[in-house]
């Protein structure tokens, strides 16, 4: 396709200026230049400073909940200082803002959790009363569901600040997601942790890229990166999140795979002390993710009655 970007007019990638948010945006860039045949000087990377990534001396469900990573990015998106915005996927509320879509997404990474741990190679293996760290409270209820005995401290930061805490002792084991150590080629640090024994956040692993709704030209340049399986798949559990109201104050795992035309999808809500958990499984057709999703979330919620996540 013709394009208006070039090296005199270069279209502007807002993201996050973490390792793995600027890992994930030089991604989309390089996908983009394939696809179009376009030079590196046709893209520049802005990066913006979000209220998630200013406030690190609290947990996340102190000071907002979801949309701490996009706020500000969204803001830049709608007053086009910016073209397009890159996302991890579990980081985007289910609400976008007026004016705004994402309906583009780059194939999905791995879905995992990766337990981490300078001693101990699995949860398992963690000695009765040990110290794990981890901001998340979908983790730190499922932690708690398999291992009341353990002892929970907030952990926050990048992965080598996470790292630098369980060399200092803070902890003695940690947990990120599989996804980012991949793509910053950490990986050999990870001891995966199957779904079935922990169900990952809601589109976990996931990249999405956000525009204006009548930006029409950045929509042709996104369309051949799109990639319509992983779409199908958090549509779904963006949908089952929407229904459970999820936000980062909330303990809800979800998890959509495709077998064929066939959405199956997996769903699990936690009390915050790990004392009781809903979970199921649903599927149907992959046409139907959204209604799919939306089901799961709506007899989930109805099983945890009022003041389930209190």
């Amino acid at each position: 396709m013709t394009t208006q970007y070039s090296i005199d007019s270069p279209l502007k990638i807002g993201t996050r200026g973490s390792p793995l948010a600027l890992a994930q945006a030089h991604e989309t860039r390089s996908r983009l230049m394939q696809a179009h045949g376009l030079p590196e000087g046709a893209f520049t990377i802005e990066v913006i400073q979000t209220t998630g990534d200013a406030v690190q001396d609290r947990p996340l469900s102190e000071i907002g909940g979801k949309g701490l990573f996009t706020k500000e990015i969204e803001r830049a998106l709608l007053d086009g200082r910016i073209d397009i915005a890159v996302h991890s996927m579990k980081d985007v509320a289910t609400e976008l803002p007026e004016g705004l879509t994402i309906d583009c997404a780059l194939p999905r990474e791995d879905v995992r959790d990766a337990f981490i741990s300078l001693k101990y190679k699995s949860i398992s293996e963690l000695p009765e009363g040990a110290v794990v760290g981890t901001s998340s409270l979908r983790r730190r209820a499922q932690l708690l569901a398999m291992r009341p005995d353990l002892s929970l401290v907030e952990f926050r930061g990048n992965v080598q600040t996470r790292l630098k805490k369980l060399d200092d002792g803070v902890a003695e084991a940690t947990f990120l997601a599989c996804a980012g150590l991949r793509r910053l080629g950490n990986f050999e640090l990870a001891n995966p942790i199957e779904t079935n024994t922990m169900l990952p956040a809601c589109a976990q692993g996931a990249v999405g890229i956000e525009r204006r709704i009548d930006d029409k030209e950045a929509a042709a340049l996104l369309a051949p990166i799109h990639h319509a399986d992983t779409f199908i798949r958090i549509s779904a559990e963006r949908a089952f999140l929407k229904e459970l109201d999820g936000s980062c104050r909330t303990p809800i795992g979800g998890l959509a795979t495709l077998k064929g035309d066939i959405l199956h999808f997996q769903g699990e809500i936690i009390r915050p002390d790990g004392s009781i958990t809903h979970a199921g499984s649903w599927h149907g057709p992959a046409s139907e993710a959204v209604r799919i999703g939306a089901e799961a979330g709506l007899e989930l919620r109805a099983k945890g009655g009022e003041g389930f996540f209190a």
